[in-house]
């Protein structure tokens, strides 16, 4: 966590005036939201979407933040949340970071109401004042990462996922949440800027190193965030699979597919997969497409002055690619 104290140093007084906000935004006159909301509010995670909204904001604006840029950064968080109670109400999953999830405590017609709720106080933030050029960018977010779900879901259940299909998934599911917290930022100082598109593409760039890096823990022995091989059983397709999967013989692809689609649930068959896709080079060639995806990222930066907002965006970027969980 030294490493994310790191990158909050330049936006340390931000962030503490935007978690107010952020209480604020999604307070209610229903005693039972405000209770739930509280709830989310208090197990935050590591706050990274606000934190690239302001240190985009700030590395443009010589270290000057406004209104909208506050206003950004609850919006992306209230979307954000909205999706993250949709998505454990869909997975049937009870924990998030460790915690009960809300779906868990409270039902899922309640988790589900609870995300319309957070959806609606996001689009009405940004229209309440006039902030269209800011709505029109989380609304495409919406969009895509909705899409990208779908699209996985069709996908999936022919195992038969193209490097390029995949791709697409990943960009309209992670890279676009992270694209959109960028493009924010810079829209609330610099409206109409050609710097909105760069931030935008530096932050997609991000987004699709940090998902590959989430394929990689599936593979890893050391103790990470989900246990190893969780991909596999939950049939879910990844980088290094992929790349095996277009790869390998006929007989050793029929033999993955098999594995991955009628013995997902025997561990043997899982760790036999996992020591496969291994030895066939499928890690380190999604550490290498990983690695390009960050550096393309760094290059857009390398544009701009030096600033502490420059390097704590640096240092958000290898830490996308470092962490270990």
């Amino acid at each position: 966590m030294k490493i994310v104290s790191q990158i909050k140093d330049p936006i340390r007084e931000e962030m503490e005036l935007f978690e107010s906000k952020f209480r604020d935004a999604m307070s209610s006159k229903v005693a039972l939201l405000n209770r739930i909301t509280h709830y989310i509010v208090n197990r935050k995670g590591k706050q990274m979407r606000p934190m690239f909204v302001f240190l985009s904001a700030k590395l443009l604006n010589d270290g000057v933040v406004n209104d909208r840029t506050y206003r950004g950064a609850s919006v992306i968080e209230l979307i954000h949340t909205a999706t993250l109670v949709h998505d454990d109400v869909v997975d049937e999953s009870n924990k998030r970071r460790g915690f009960f999830s809300i779906n868990a405590l409270w039902k899922n017609k309640i988790a589900v109401l609870v995300g319309d709720y957070l959806l609606s106080k996001g689009l009405l933030l940004s229209i309440d004042n006039s902030d269209f050029d800011l709505l029109r960018i989380i609304s495409v977010a919406v969009r895509e990462m909705s899409e990208g779900e779908l699209l996985q879901i069709e996908k999936a259940r022919r195992l038969d996922i193209t490097e390029a299909v995949y791709y697409d998934i990943i960009r309209q599911k992670t890279a676009t949440l992270i694209a959109a917290c960028c493009a924010l930022g810079a829209s609330s100082v610099k409206p109409d800027s050609a710097d909105i598109e760069v931030f935008r593409k530096f932050g997609e760039l991000c987004g699709m190193a940090f998902q590959i890096k989430d394929d990689l823990f599936d593979y890893g022995g050391e103790k990470i965030g989900k246990p190893t091989g969780i991909d596999i059983k939950e049939q879910k397709m990844t980088l290094p699979l992929i790349h095996v999967l277009n790869t390998c013989s006929k007989s050793e692809k029929k033999w993955l597919i098999n594995s991955i689609k009628n013995h997902n649930k025997d561990k043997k068959r899982v760790k036999e997969v996992i020591a496969f896709v291994k030895e066939k080079g499928g890690l380190s060639y999604a550490v290498e497409k990983m690695l390009a995806y960050k550096n393309e990222a760094l290059q857009l930066l390398s544009a701009y002055p030096d600033s502490t907002y420059k390097s704590s965006l640096e240092l958000m970027v290898n830490y996308v690619v470092d962490r270990k969980k």
